[in-house]
């Protein structure tokens, strides 16, 4: 017996708004509010986890491997027309 009163008392308010006229209402702000919420929370975790990678290159190698690279002796400067072995 609630709904038929609240519905008899919601109905000429109703009437005296433009038929014309679309409105999101009431249900458009809750989506557009849970919306909202989901990306704010999306958007913390993403800078939680983008927090915890660690970004730095680990130190090079202080001796090249063999065949890789050559450096120049004394007895054996290196010229701009040799492979640098790249």
């Amino acid at each position: 017996m609630y709904a038929t009163q609240a519905l008899t008392q919601v109905v000429p308010l109703a009437q005296d708004l433009d038929q014309n006229k679309v409105t999101p209402g009431v249900l458009g702000f809750i989506v557009f509010a849970v919306m909202a919420g989901g990306v704010w929370l999306l958007m913390k975790s993403m800078n939680r986890h983008m927090n915890m990678v660690n970004f730095e290159e680990p130190a090079q190698q202080s001796q090249p491997t063999a065949g890789t690279a050559r450096t120049a002796t004394p007895a054996e400067p290196a010229t701009a027309s040799e492979p640098r072995g790249e």
